[in-house]
């Protein structure tokens, strides 16, 4: 399908200059944010923690330092 669209010029040479360097024409860049607009994405996954992270036989007393933090949870 056809249709015209009004690009402002400063954004019109922007976007040509990008197609040029991509190796690519106006259109197909056009296209190309058409349809990662158009996407549809997916919610991201949401990373639920189990408490006690650490347990402990006296809940409320436990003393850590960084080391054994990081030696007890994994870390990303």
């Amino acid at each position: 399908m056809r249709t015209t669209i009004d690009i402002p010029d400063e954004m019109y040479r922007a976007l040509k200059s990008r197609a040029a360097l991509e190796s690519k024409t106006v259109k197909e860049l056009i296209l190309r944010g058409v349809k990662v607009t158009l996407e549809v994405r997916k919610p991201p996954k949401v990373r639920r923690l189990k408490f006690p992270l650490i347990t402990s036989k006296r809940p409320g007393s436990l003393e850590l330092d960084n080391k054994t933090i990081y030696d007890l949870i994994d870390f990303p």
